[in-house]
């Protein structure tokens, strides 16, 4: 585990030393996963409802921002869905920023009021059953304050996974940060570090709040899901990212992904020195 948290120290070295004296090869390359304009990129899943039926017209655009909205529903009857990206990911850093509004809908938990998340190596959204709740994932928890107490965001839940905490495979579902809270409608920036199966970390506002290693499948958390595809102990080296509907409307703002995994042949033209995975079959000459 020091050889991991070593690695990943290096590599927020290597980003530092990159932005003071930056090359052609060491320009980092965002890359915008909504686009603003369209949802052409992404599957939809809510429970209880085919693939890409995107009931209630839950996910949404509106200048340029994605809404997810529960206007057309007349009770939220545990129809919790998700927004996926179409292509997968292992090694990269996750940016997104959020806020939630108004009102909880009706029929929502007490538990998911200004309650969302983005979900990491999740299984596809084409492989979710019908009534599935949540996908086989890692989820970075969103939560909102609730105008009294603390209540952090950028948390870590489980469904059908499990992760380790220093050394130790971490049973419970859900692990708070060390975020403050953060009330009303303000939107809140947060970054993931994701590394394969070795490392994720949670940042906020730029403090790192939370981190821990080994994603795997296992554990419970999730119901009617196929059980080919929860193969308990598998490790999570790479997966769809997914955005919640839990029932209270949320906004996202930017959602962009800095790849860490490509092409690390200085000779080729798309070479990238902050890369810390390499995929030479990527690398144009």
């Amino acid at each position: 585990m020091i050889l991991i948290r070593n690695s990943a120290l290096l590599f927020l070295l290597s980003l530092f030393i990159i932005s003071c004296n930056t090359t052609e090869h060491d320009k980092k390359e965002w890359r915008a996963l909504f686009n603003g304009k369209d949802l052409n990129d992404w599957d939809i899943k809510i429970s209880g409802h085919a693939l890409n039926d995107n009931f209630g017209n839950t996910f949404r655009l509106d200048s340029g921002k994605l809404l997810v909205r529960y206007d057309q529903y007349d009770s939220f009857r545990n129809q919790f869905g998700h927004i996926f990206y179409k292509e997968k990911f292992s090694h990269y850093l996750l940016a997104v920023e959020y806020r939630f509004v108004g009102e909880q809908a009706a029929g929502g938990a007490g538990w998911a009021t200004r309650n969302s998340g983005a979900m990491l190596h999740a299984q596809s959204a084409a492989s979710m059953l019908r009534d599935q709740d949540f996908p086989i994932s890692i989820e970075a928890q969103f939560l909102g304050g609730l105008g009294e107490g603390n209540r952090s965001t950028a948390n870590l839940c489980t469904p059908g996974t499990n992760v380790y905490m220093a050394d130790t495979l971490f049973i419970p579902h859900c692990i708070s940060s060390r975020s403050k809270t953060y009330d009303g409608d303000q939107w809140v920036h947060v970054e993931l570090l994701v590394l394969g199966d070795s490392l994720i970390r949670h940042m906020v506002n730029g403090d790192t709040v939370l981190e821990y290693t080994n994603p795997q499948i296992g554990g419970g958390a999730v119901n009617n899901f196929d059980p080919a595809i929860k193969l308990d102990g598998t490790p999570l080296t790479e997966g769809y990212i997914a955005l919640q509907s839990e029932s209270h409307p949320i906004e996202f703002r930017k959602v962009e992904l800095l790849e860490l995994k490509g092409c690390k042949d200085p000779k080729a033209k798309n070479f990238k020195s902050y890369f810390v995975k390499a995929d030479n079959s990527k690398c144009i000459y």
